[in-house]
């Protein structure tokens, strides 16, 4: 009853199978561990981020690039604070303000973006406090450069003038005259009255949607090799009850077809 399995239209299905489903398997299972390879990060991260806290800070230089490994590490930079920037639409405890952004001179030459703290409230100059004058050394959480998406970060454009929609060197090299670090800083402690911004995980480190992309293929793999095994058996059990019928004489003869006169 089951020859026709060696027939050619069954070896080509037979074949497209047993490459389908290991295929599929292995898709699902890497869609899986790329989800828990952000799982990991962002525990990781998070952790790193909260024991930044109470580390000892290292000089900036000594700890640059900022990367998975290093951000949210405590560092100290030395220098003069310059040009002051506003970071509009940013949320902190349920609440919306801006973040007030001063570029720290220091004496390699490049300009350190520093987080000064965070006001509620539309993105107003004035309502910024000034940066103290002369010689200051700031201690605060290494933060990589942000990008669209992350962290709540806008990609909006048009922003009046002394403001940035994100904090990146990417962003900032047009809107001041200084060589930056591809890095920025949040102060441990907001200047004057503004509150201090707390340290976050680096973009592509948390559970975010990227993330719960990984874990949806995952389920579409697998569903696509479970769909596979079930077409599969469909098909043979259709088979094996037409072979029946046919073996039984039940299988309607196809009639005959009456032709068609000419002219």
């Amino acid at each position: 009853m089951y020859r026709f399995l060696l027939t050619p239209r069954w070896w080509g299905i037979n074949v497209f199978v047993l490459l389908a489903i290991p295929f599929c398997v292995f898709m699902g299972s890497w869609q899986l561990s790329r989800f828990e390879d952000r799982v990991q990060d962002h525990r990781t991260v998070t952790e790193q981020v909260e024991s930044g806290r109470t580390e000892a800070a290292r000089p900036l230089d000594s700890i640059l690039p900022v990367d998975k490994s290093t951000a949210g590490r405590r560092v100290t930079a030395s220098g003069r604070y310059g040009k002051q920037l506003l970071v509009p639409g940013r949320e902190l405890d349920g609440k919306r303000g801006f973040y007030v952004l001063t570029l720290l001179r220091t004496d390699s030459g490049k300009a350190l973006p520093v987080v000064r703290g965070w006001l509620p409230g539309t993105a107003d100059a004035a309502e910024a406090p000034a940066p103290p004058a002369g010689e200051v050394t700031v201690t605060g959480a290494l933060q990589a450069s942000e990008t669209p998406g992350d962290n709540g970060v806008s990609a909006q454009g048009g922003l009046p003038a002394g403001q940035t929609a994100a904090i990146s060197s990417a962003s900032l090299v047009n809107l001041v005259p200084y060589r930056l670090y591809d890095a920025w800083v949040t102060l441990d402690k907001g200047d004057a009255r503004m509150k201090a911004v707390p340290a976050s995980a680096p973009g592509g480190t948390g559970l975010d949607l990227k993330a719960f992309q990984n874990l949806g293929y995952t389920g579409e793999w697998f569903v696509f090799a479970g769909f596979v095994v079930f077409m599969w058996f469909r098909l043979l059990r259709r088979e094996i009850e037409f072979q029946r019928d046919a073996a039984l004489g039940l299988v309607p003869e196809e009639p005959e077809q009456t032709p068609v006169p000419s002219g």
